[in-house]
């Protein structure tokens, strides 16, 4: 029996362009409503979210069960941290700040069994084989995993090319807000610099055969990204959609308040 189907994996190598959103909640119970939702994938944010690797397992879990594709971006590329989150059953990695084709080719390393890399063997132990359930997980794993790389500060877009020919990266991720910083227009995600920019990437990302990825919560943005490309591309993140809709509602009621009130409508018998 070999190890599980990555299926974000397989979608993404047959050309489809997958639609997913951001998990920041570090919740399971909002991961299953997200999950629930129709999403192609799903991103655990372990940078930015307050979670710890039993948050990251619980999300895991119902993501997994729902048909969405669970996607784990970790804090930083440690091969500690990598080999405990893929333990845990990711397959889909995301790692952040990558300014280099040296730390590509770590990274690649990282996520492979010796000797092809360097993934410390606790098989046995591990929630990724079922738990020695899966006599062939050793043998194939590998292949199941997909690894991704962010590219989000101008050393990063000069270094592109090089990170591209590293084999084993499987998609590259152009982070807007990160990137827009680090090129002098902090919270001007979609100045016209940083526009250019990204469209130019993402070219470069798609005519290397790799999947260019992407994060846009407004439609002409995410349209444009996938218009030029963009394969994996998130158009929600559930902090801000949460946090939308519970100051419309506040707002509302209040409004409601004062209109009843101000009418002087009686009140329920």
């Amino acid at each position: 029996m070999p190890a599980p189907q990555n299926r974000f994996k397989s979608r993404l190598a047959a050309g489809e362009v997958l639609i997913g959103a951001w998990l920041g909640l570090a919740d399971p119970y909002a991961a299953e409503i997200a999950a629930t939702a129709g999403f192609d994938w799903l991103l655990i944010d372990g940078e930015h979210a307050p979670n710890d690797l039993r948050s990251i397992l619980a999300q895991l879990s119902v993501v997994e069960a729902s048909g969405s594709s669970p996607v784990v971006r970790l804090p930083m590329g440690e091969d500690w941290a990598i080999k405990q989150a893929l333990d845990l059953g990711a397959q889909s990695l995301l790692i952040p700040m990558v300014d280099s084709a040296a730390q590509a080719q770590a990274l690649v390393r990282a996520v492979r069994y010796p000797p092809r890399g360097v993934r410390g063997v606790g098989s046995a132990l591990a929630r990724a084989s079922r738990f020695s359930g899966i006599p062939d997980y050793l043998a194939t794993a590998d292949a199941q995993i997909w690894l991704g790389v962010q590219v989000e500060t101008r050393a990063g877009l000069a270094a592109l090319d090089e990170i591209l020919a590293v084999e084993g990266v499987d998609g590259v991720f152009l982070g807007p807000a990160d990137l827009s910083a680090d090129m002098g227009y902090l919270g001007q995600l979609d100045h016209p610099e940083v526009l250019a920019a990204i469209s130019e990437a993402t070219r470069r990302i798609a005519a290397a055969g790799k999947a260019p990825g992407i994060i846009w919560t407004d439609e002409p943005n995410a349209s444009r990204a996938i218009a030029e490309g963009a394969r994996f591309v998130a158009t929600a993140i559930d902090v801000i959609t949460l946090a939308g809709a519970m100051r419309r509602a506040a707002s509302s009621g209040k409004a409601l308040r004062e209109r009843v009130t101000a009418g002087g409508a009686p009140g329920p018998a």
